[in-house]
């Protein structure tokens, strides 16, 4: 079966090779696992990460990616989730945690490039308890989005935001993957919500969506700009992945005791925390992935209101992942980059 692996490149240790190589389809399962025929997968900024070589525990000639959607083709034991041959299921992204709202209570991985090998091949094995059905109503392009960007965001919005009806909510870096589920999220459940983007374009994108307005954080004074818009009323939280500086205008737009949830840092690994934030009683509070029983909940909440993760581009066939890092390494995509597996004469 085909599959793309990370490969060291001596040549270029910079950026690593994403190889598309044939390796054996599995044909031995153990109990209470299942074997699944991959549809469609999607990338996330973690296996750019890993290509540049900044992401922690890479294992290389293992399988990339955590995102796909697919249909189960084997069975080995008994099923408590009455999973049947022939459903359509997604895959929990990550092991080793199971429902401490805390964190991980074992060992963690998130699959692949690392000791948990990943989805991204024609054939996957997985722990029965690992496989949930797909939202029926969503394409495979979409579910196939939904995983890992669809568990960090309700986490960062629900478990660590606390976000509720009737706040105001501000979502940065509108475009990626979570800030797009997040932005879903925090508005299905009835909350306020405003964005930065360093592109118009995409503030307007989210404002079609549901966003009650943007503003570039390329402006100086963006702060004030969001200020101005909520008519000088204070956040409730920030649902923040650039880190950076970020943290000191965020002080100054929270309410007293307001939260700012830090899921990823891709402006610089680390923010300020001052003195100012603390006498505000503002806390940061750091988000990454979550529990199996909350990627449940993200996917219940998700088929109730009929939520769909925003697909950017999509590719027919493993060979053409190379075209959708360099669409990632660009920035300019608005939602999920999706590589469909099925060769195209099947589709």
């Amino acid at each position: 079966m085909k599959a793309l692996i990370i490969e060291k490149s001596d040549a270029q240790p910079t950026y690593h090779l994403a190889k598309v190589v044939d390796i054996p389809k599995p044909e031995t399962l153990e109990n209470n696992q299942a074997l699944l025929e991959i549809n469609a997968v999607s990338l996330n900024h973690r296996e750019l990460w890993i290509r540049k070589g900044q992401y922690p525990g890479i294992v290389f000639g293992s399988v990339m990616g955590a995102d796909c959607v697919g249909k189960v083709a084997d069975i080995k034991g008994s099923s408590p989730k009455n999973l049947q041959i022939g459903d359509r299921v997604v895959v929990m992204p990550s092991v080793g945690w199971d429902k401490d709202p805390r964190g991980p209570e074992e060992a963690y991985y998130i699959l692949g490039g690392s000791h948990a090998g990943g989805v991204f091949s024609e054939y996957f094995v997985a722990d029965q308890e690992n496989i949930f059905k797909a939202p029926d109503h969503l394409s495979d392009e979409e579910a196939a989005a939904l995983p890992l960007a669809g568990l960090t965001a309700f986490r960062a919005v629900f478990t660590k935001g606390q976000v509720a009806q009737d706040q105001i909510v501000l979502i940065t870096g509108i475009g990626g993957g979570v800030a797009l589920q997040a932005l879903m999220f925090a508005i299905a459940i009835g909350a306020k919500v405003f964005v930065t983007s360093s592109s118009d374009e995409k503030i307007a994108k989210a404002v079609r969506l549901g966003a009650a307005g943007g503003v570039n954080y390329k402006d100086p004074k963006w702060g004030q700009a969001l200020l101005n818009l909520t008519g000088g009323v204070l956040f409730d939280a920030v649902i923040d992945g650039a880190g950076g500086d970020g943290p000191k205008t965020f002080t100054r737009i929270l309410r007293l005791g307001g939260i700012i949830v830090s899921y990823g840092m891709t402006v610089k690994p680390q923010v300020d925390y001052t003195m100012a934030a603390v006498l505000r009683n503002i806390e940061i509070r750091g988000s990454t992935m979550g529990s199996r029983l909350e990627f449940q909940q993200m996917l219940e909440f998700v088929s109730k209101h009929k939520l769909r993760p925003i697909v950017s581009q999509v590719w027919r066939g493993l060979e053409l992942s190379e075209h959708a890092f360099e669409a990632m390494k660009t920035g300019s995509q608005f939602g999920k980059l999706v590589v469909s597996v099925k060769n195209p004469s099947r589709l």
